[in-house]
């Protein structure tokens, strides 16, 4: 035992396993390292401690010499106990597994270690094939092992693309219609359904609540204004779930389960050669937590890419035997190749196309660190990246299946990667620091696993004679007005559960000589589908923005901080747009100049004055984008990335990841829900070692509900 530990030692490091996460205390890591599981899957008990910059050794990696000897020798892929009783295949670098989790995890095309990440020259196999040849195995089991065959593997070939395919496994089929069926649930009676609307306490989590806040109250009645704002205000409906159980998950407390709506996810992810060593162990770690989050109602399909693009996981459902099989298949992932985000893009589309069934919620993950170095076949990158647009199928255009992109490092084209996100109302999130993918991930997960309203439609109409609108102030969110311009409708789409929009819409208000009282400028109405039911719901009663109009106005009017608030978002979205328009000119002293400007402006606004949160962190993230815009060379790595990432959040009202902090009070944005950051506490509690279940710490909610950034 002690030499077998010597060996282990000589190729990994140290591993640390406590023997539970609610036992003993185990030492905490260095505060220059992750904490990460000795396999991709996020288990309680194991973790294995690495530090951010790996170091050359004959692994690749050179680990962390923390930690403690561990009372019990587990698989590194099931993280099961190696007993008596089990075949066991030690491995020529001296790492031992299971022999059938093994046998399965090199039947995908694997032929590394997934623990020291060494090239085998020998693998397992179950059945003899004619001429291969036969060596004993190593096989500790009191009981007598099964026979063992091992495939001499030849030497790697050179030419990059086979080594691709070797990488991504398998002929696939030609159509993806081989998705799992859903899983079938009884449905409520509608006499059921109908008692749940009329019951207030829990009508409550199926209102969209609407607010309406004018500029200023009241306006004088003999004057006209053009462009007079009006905030309209909507949060989505709370979650149904309690605090102590998690919806579709089994591990929740008995009882009946909360609903929510089930989820189809497809990840497409970069293995190309860039993502050797750290960054493709961490990304096998948060593809763990993925998996480990997703409930059997849910369907998970993974598509990776190098040189060429696979489908290496059909869409399952994440039953335990679905989770099991697609943790063996994200750890079958080798790096090598190019990049070839196009291949990948078309592969994932073509699995949610082409599925047979579809669960109420799809969306898909996109991640590279690396720019597509087969799909450049114009020397204009405006005409590539337009391209890139066009690579999204028709079908999952608009609101019904996002892309949100991620962009992992200093090299990825960022505009490659917002445009696509851009173009399928998705997110672009920029990871720079590798340990942060994890906690993205989560965030992201966080939102999807929590979606309450979907299609989500509102409808403004002018009720006094004579008024008009001149614009509706909606960022990403398409918008339209009448031939009159009496009536606009904003098309908004999902929304997870307590997320918030804010829309601004600018009134041509006309003269009241003989108005004196409230005067009705407009209505609103909205109509959403509700994800789970399916059922259409219409906001008949319209909400009706009024306004004073009396003869005079004494004094200062007092100007309304929520929409000041929205104000200063837009125009710090317009500064920041301007300000990257300038650096892709290469005029980054002017780009600082427009961001300092924009700086300048907001602290004088009433809402900053006021100490408003918001306010605090738009000006906070414009010195930042300054900071990376202090010369070509730090723009080019992180700057136009952070950029635009900022500009995908302002234009969606959602949250993305953004920075290089690992500390998860980083991603506490204006626009991050309580469902997103209860995801990034499990994933900070689980990358540290704490309990997946310790109540997370919420923020401070702003006057409309929102957390705001501490």
């Amino acid at each position: 035992m002690g030499s077998k530990w010597r060996k282990a030692k000589q190729a990994l490091g140290c591993i640390l396993i406590p023997r539970t996460l609610e036992g003993s205390s185990s030492p905490s890591p260095p505060a220059d390292s992750v904490s990460l599981p000795s396999s991709l899957s996020p288990v309680e008990g194991v973790r294995l401690t690495l530090p951010m910059t790996p170091t050359p050794s004959s692994s690749g990696l050179r680990l962390s010499k923390h930690g403690t000897k561990s009372s019990k020798k587990l698989c590194a892929i099931c993280l099961n106990t190696m007993g008596p009783g089990h075949a066991i295949f030690t491995a020529e670098c001296s790492h031992s597994f299971h022999f059938n989790c093994i046998t399965s995890n090199v039947s995908h095309g694997n032929r590394i270690c997934p623990v020291c990440r060494a090239k085998w020259k020998e693998i397992p196999f179950q059945s003899r094939a004619a001429g291969s040849p036969l060596r004993k195995p190593r096989v500790n089991s009191v009981d007598d092992a099964m026979a063992v065959g091992f495939r001499q593997l030849h030497s790697p070939r050179s030419d990059t693309h086979q080594n691709s395919r070797a990488t991504l496994h398998g002929p696939e089929p030609s159509f993806y219609d081989d998705d799992e069926e859903l899983m079938q649930e009884p449905h409520q009676s509608n006499a059921a359904a109908a008692s749940d609307q009329q019951s207030p306490n829990k009508s409550s989590f199926r209102t969209l609540e609407i607010k309406s806040y004018p500029e200023v109250p009241a306006i004088s009645n003999s004057k006209s204004y053009n462009n007079f704002p009006v905030l309209i205000h909507l949060q989505a409906p709370l979650t149904s779930r309690s605090d102590d159980s998690e919806p579709n998950n089994p591990k929740s407390p008995s009882g009946p389960p909360n609903p929510r709506a089930p989820v189809d996810l497809v990840t497409i992810l970069d293995v190309s050669g860039s993502m050797a060593g750290t960054k493709l162990v961490l990304l096998k770690r948060a593809m763990g937590f993925v998996i480990q989050n997703l409930g059997p109602r849910d369907r998970l399909s993974v598509i990776a890419f190098s040189s060429s693009a696979c489908r290496l996981f059909p869409l399952r459902r994440m039953t335990d035997t679905g989770r099991h099989q697609a943790l063996q298949a994200v750890n079958s992932l080798t790096s090598n190749g190019g990049t070839n985000i196009a291949e990948g893009l078309k592969r994932g589309a073509r699995v949610m196309i082409e599925r047979k069934w579809k669960n109420p919620v799809s969306s898909i993950i996109l991640l590279s660190d690396g720019q597509d170095t087969y799909t450049v076949t114009s020397p204009s990158r405006a005409r590539l990246r337009k391209g890139y647009g066009s690579l999204i199928p028709a079908s999952i255009h608009g609101f019904q299946i996002p892309v949100h992109t991620f962009g992992f490092g200093a090299d990825h084209d960022a505009a490659s990667m917002h445009a696509i996100s851009e173009t399928s109302r998705g997110t672009f999130s920029f990871i720079e620091a590798e340990g942060v993918i994890q906690d993205a991930f989560a965030q992201c997960m966080g939102g999807l696993l929590s979606v309450v309203v979907q299609e989500l439609q509102v409808e403004v109409e002018c009720v006094f004679p004579g008024l008009q609108f001149s614009s509706i102030k909606s960022g990403s969110y398409r918008n339209h007005l009448s031939a009159d311009a009496r009536t606009g409708h904003i098309h908004v789409g999902d929304l997870y559960a307590e997320e918030e929009r804010d829309f601004l819409v600018m009134v041509n208000v006309p003269t009241a000589d003989n108005f004196a009282n409230e005067m009705p400028l407009f209505e609103v109405r909205f109509s959403y589908r509700d994800p789970i039911t399916k059922e259409v719901t219409t906001h008949d009663k319209a909400s009706v923005v009024n306004i004073c109009r009396p003869p005079m106005i004494i004094g200062q009017p007092v100007v309304s901080v929520e929409v000041d608030r929205q104000r200063n978002r837009l125009n710090a979205a317009e500064a920041m747009s301007e300000a990257r328009a300038a650096a892709e000119r290469g005029n980054l002293p002017g780009a600082v100049s427009v961001l300092e400007d924009c700086r300048k402006a907001l602290s004088e606004t009433v809402s900053a004055q006021a100490g408003d949160r918001l306010c605090i962190a738009l000006a906070a993230e414009l010195m930042g984008m300054q900071e990376r815009m202090a010369n070509q060379r730090v723009y080019e790595a992180s700057g136009r990335a952070y950029v635009l990432s900022g500009l995908s959040s302002h234009s969606s009202q959602r949250a993305t990841a953004r920075g290089d902090s690992t500390d998860s009070t980083s991603l506490v944005q204006a626009y991050q829900t309580s469902s997103m950051l209860d995801m990034v506490t499990r994933s900070q509690t689980i990358m540290f070692g704490g309990s997946s279940h310790r109540p997370s710490e919420r923020p401070p909610r702003s006057s409309h509900g929102r957390a705001k950034p501490r």
